[in-house]
């Protein structure tokens, strides 16, 4: 690399972290006291974002009654922090990602904030309810080449109410379709063909590894005009929960060994597609 383009690439990292807002972290519906790591200040290439929203349909979950969405507890906080930073820990150790080992909340009315984040995570995602402006902030965002995945969708009706109240005003005329085993998403870091239900850690509770009838896990997208997956959506599977609990000995271990491939995956392609 030339002297010159080195430079730019300076100002671009340095000019991002320049307007990019500090750290923060809000009550989860799980956790109020996960520890920070030591390192949590660090600058980095990559920070693992997580989209907020306002509730709308009720569903499964730990709502907390008359919670302001923008202060936490509500379902966007779902598995928040420790899914996010145990999967960041894989980052590391799986890739030659530089990630920040802590997450960013992303509040798409705080200005242009969004557009520094070329990956969003959207937990329990069928039952957002995004307001008007932050659907069209979230258009932009994914037309300027930004990308988000939508986890955690479970049975038809939570289904359709993120395609009815998010993809669909996001993405107006744009096919919902399954990813083809062949495509590269499913082929950066790992070869994954072979896939199955992701079941969260209430299914050793209850003895059932699906929520509100969803029993056929589904990975399904959105492409744009050049065939880029720019939003990943994925039904009938608890991803969060395998990276929460995979230093859990009781946990399946197979349920984390393909949600943390998975994300390892869908960031790299995120970043080089």
């Amino acid at each position: 690399m030339r002297l010159w383009q080195g430079f730019l690439v300076f100002l671009a990292i340095t000019g991002a972290w320049a307007f990019q807002k500090p750290f923060r972290e809000y009550p989860g519906q799980e956790y109020n006291d996960f520890p920070l790591p030591p390192d949590y200040q660090s600058k980095a290439e990559f920070v693992f974002a997580r989209l907020m929203y306002p509730d709308g349909y009720g569903g499964f979950g730990f709502r907390r009654r008359f919670a302001d969405w923008r202060e936490g507890y509500t379902n966007w906080t779902n598995d928040y922090p420790r899914s996010d930073r145990h999967l960041m820990v894989a980052l590391r150790r799986l890739t030659r990602v530089n990630n920040r080992s802590v997450e960013q909340p992303v509040n798409l009315d705080d200005g242009e904030d969004v557009f520094y984040y070329p990956f969003l995570y959207m937990v329990r995602a069928g039952l957002a309810d995004p307001t008007d402006a932050q659907i069209l902030k979230l258009r932009e965002y994914l037309a300027r080449g930004g990308f988000l995945i939508a986890d955690d969708i479970w049975g038809d009706r939570e289904y359709e109410n993120f395609v009815t109240e998010t993809a669909a005003r996001v993405l107006p005329n744009h096919p919902i379709v399954e990813v083809e085993n062949e495509d590269p998403v499913f082929h950066t870091v790992y070869d994954l063909e072979q896939r199955y239900q992701i079941s969260g850690q209430w299914s050793l509770r209850s003895g059932v590894p699906y929520l509100n009838g969803g029993i056929v896990p589904h990975w399904r997208a959105i492409y744009d005009d050049k065939k880029r997956l720019q939003m990943a959506i994925w039904v009938n599977n608890d991803t969060g929960d395998s990276w929460e609990w995979a230093d859990d000995p009781t946990y399946p271990e197979r349920y984390s060994a393909l949600g943390i491939r998975l994300a390892m995956n869908y960031i790299v392609y995120a970043m080089t597609h």
